[in-house]
């Protein structure tokens, strides 16, 4: 059986000590920052220091752009890897909101062309972020227990319906500059400490399911939330993501560790790859729960219930 390594790029927010110790593939895609232009996306807090960024980021929302890897350069990072002899199973950011999956796709049939011994896997992991880490992780884990290309590929796509998230997008004026929410919702959205909750759909695109007052009320729904949807917490590690929130997200990690009890708790920067588009403000958990629901009608209950308890 060929050895089987697992492919993902910077939009994972995955560092070196992750990458490194689950054997994990890592292609950068490409960020445009001011002064310097098109330049590697990158996942570590090295050339730039990351509350400046954040901060000048915020100022001048316009002037930063992404772009995922080109065809190109998916197809030379393939094949490599099944020059090596090895078989792929490459995950994507979701294509909902990024190219990257068709270019993916398209590099993976020129080097199956080339290569027809070679397994590749193209993944839409249909999420963002940490919850696209945490998918490779798990994977990467089946390679490394000897699990073939074909029960792994089978259990990613079974199973990244169950990846989720449970936190909150505090600063929506920077996404109404981006143009991913009106400005009308940005400004109802930031009144007050008021803490927009969401979860992924089915799609990958997140729905804001509830809004808390104040940090407390939104700790509580979050942590009640991740208590009816996570399975088997005391086998499992929950990321933590957050821009500019690491307070909250300390404070986050404790009360997940008080009242869900995971393996460990990590908490993870979101770097430029998904920072540029999510800007300062974002502080979410990610785990492996229950399926996520066909417009999302049982997480939409599930919040109405506890915001009646609270």
């Amino acid at each position: 059986m060929r050895p089987l390594r697992i492919l993902t790029d910077t939009t994972c927010d995955l560092s070196p000590e992750y990458t490194g110790k689950y054997g994990i593939t890592l292609i950068p895609g490409h960020i445009t920052v001011p002064g310097r232009g098109d330049i590697p996306a990158f996942v570590e807090w090295k050339e730039y220091d990351r509350d400046s960024f954040y901060a000048d980021l915020k100022k001048r929302p316009e002037a930063y752009s992404t772009a995922p890897p080109n065809i190109d350069e998916f197809a030379a990072a393939l094949e490599k890897l099944v020059s090596e002899g090895s078989d792929v199973i490459a995950i994507t950011i979701s294509a909902g909101i990024s190219g990257s999956y068709g270019f993916l796709c398209k590099a993976a049939e020129a080097v199956r062309e080339a290569h027809p011994e070679a397994k590749i896997g193209c993944v839409d992991s249909r999420r963002f972020g940490p919850c696209i880490g945490l998918i490779a992780i798990y994977a990467a884990k089946m390679a490394q227990d000897g699990r073939g290309f074909d029960e792994t590929l089978e259990w990613v796509e079974t199973n990244k319906n169950r990846f989720r998230q449970s936190g909150w997008l505090d600063d929506l004026s920077f996404v109404a500059k981006k143009g991913r929410i009106t400005h009308a919702k940005a400004f109802f959205g930031t009144l007050a400490g008021v803490k927009p909750i969401g979860e992924f759909d089915e799609n990958g695109l997140t729905t804001v399911l509830v809004k808390a007052t104040g940090a407390k009320a939104a700790y509580e729904l979050m942590i009640g939330y991740i208590e009816k949807t996570i399975e088997d917490p005391q086998d499992q590690t929950v990321f933590i993501a957050q821009s500019c929130r690491r307070r909250q997200a300390e404070e986050y990690k404790r009360l997940i560790e008080e009242r869900i009890k995971p393996k460990a708790v990590v908490i993870n920067d979101v770097y430029p790859a998904c920072g540029i588009n999510i800007g300062p403000g974002l502080m979410a958990a990610y785990y492996v729960g229950s399926p996520i629901s066909k417009g999302l009608e049982a997480e939409k209950k599930i919040f109405e219930e506890l915001s009646k308890k609270n």
